[in-house]
C-alpha cells in the first residue's frame, strides 16, 4: 500500500495521466456517482456514514488496483497482506471483490482524510469505512479502479 498527500500523486507511474487530472479536479461538491476516466480506469463518488470495526470487512481485487481519497471527513483504513487470510465471502467475478474474515493478527492502518490518498494493490486485503475512536463519520470519498 502507497499512503501519500494528493500533491505527491504524479509520482506514481502506475496513475495515468487522465486519473491524476480527474483527482486533482474533485471538490466535496462533485456530484456522487460512476465517472468513467479513460479504457484502463473508472471512479464511484459516494458518500455514507463510518462504521464500527466488528460492522467491516477485509477486502481484495484480482482486476484492480484501488486508489481510495476522501473529499471530505475522516475515516481509519486497516490493510494487510491476504497471505494466510480465510476467505468468509467467495470471489465475486463480476464486482471483483472477495471478503476475509478478521484475522487474529494486527493490521497496520492508515486514517484517510482530504487531500490524503491509499493504493491498494491486488495482493493487499484492505478494511475501509471504520470508525475512528469509536465515532461515525459523514465521508464523502472517491475509489478509482485501475485495471492491473
Amino acid at each position: 500500500m502507497i499512503i501519500d498527500k494528493l500533491e505527491n500523486i504524479s509520482k506514481y507511474n502506475i496513475i495515468s495521466q487522465k486519473v491524476i487530472d480527474f483527482l486533482n479536479t474533485l471538490t466535496e461538491e462533485t456530484e456522487t456517482g460512476h465517472y468513467e476516466i479513460d479504457e484502463n480506469s473508472y471512479a464511484n463518488i459516494d458518500v455514507y456514514e463510518t462504521k464500527s470495526y466488528e460492522n467491516c470487512k477485509f477486502e481484495a481485487h484480482k482486476k484492480y488496483i484501488d486508489i481510495q481519497m476522501l473529499l471530505f471527513g475522516v475515516e481509519e483504513l486497516d490493510f494487510m497482506s491476504i497471505e494466510g487470510l480465510s476467505v468468509s465471502d467467495e470471489y465475486d467475478s463480476k464486482r471483483d471483490i472477495i471478503f476475509f474474515q478478521n484475522p487474529d493478527k494486527l493490521a497496520d492502518r492508515v486514517i484517510l482524510q482530504s487531500g490524503k490518498f491509499a493504493i491498494i494493490y491486488p495482493h493487499e486485503a484492505h478494511k475501509p469505512q471504520m470508525n475512528i475512536n469509536g465515532l461515525s463519520h459523514t465521508v464523502k470519498k472517491v475509489v478509482v479502479k485501475i485495471l492491473v
